[in-house]
């Protein structure tokens, strides 16, 4: 069973920067990495997605310039770098990793999940 660990959540100020990581136990063989994000009482939401070649990304909307990700294989890690944080970041991200084929933006897709690290943005 693969495990995925994220962490580099905690409180920050709006237009602050914080860069999550979610590190796997071992080799996932999956297509994409996904970042997705939780806010209280709202649905789970796809943030952003990255191959395992690291040649295709994609992210939401509200997401784009602002948030990059990247993976180091090497390390069985990949990375979110998010910059220019809003009032609207806050949430709980989860780091998952999808086997199969179908599109990366889709929560349903995923097969491994992690536990979740916090992000908080103080006005």
């Amino acid at each position: 069973q693969v495990q995925l660990v994220e962490s580099g959540g905690g409180l920050v100020q709006a237009g602050g920067s914080l860069r999550l990581s979610c590190a796997a136990s071992r080799r996932t063989f999956s297509r994409y990495h996904g970042w997705f994000r939780q806010a209280p009482g709202k649905e789970r939401d796809f943030v952003s997605a990255i191959s395992w070649s690291g040649g295709l990304t994609y992210y939401a909307d509200s997401v784009k310039g602002r948030f990059t990700i990247s993976r180091d294989n090497a390390q069985h890690t990949v990375y979110l770098q998010m910059n220019s944080l809003k009032p609207e970041d806050p949430a709980v991200y989860y780091c998952a990793a999808k086997v199969g084929v179908g599109s990366p933006a889709f929560d349903r897709e995923y097969d491994h999940w992690g536990q979740g690290t916090q992000v908080t943005v103080s006005s």
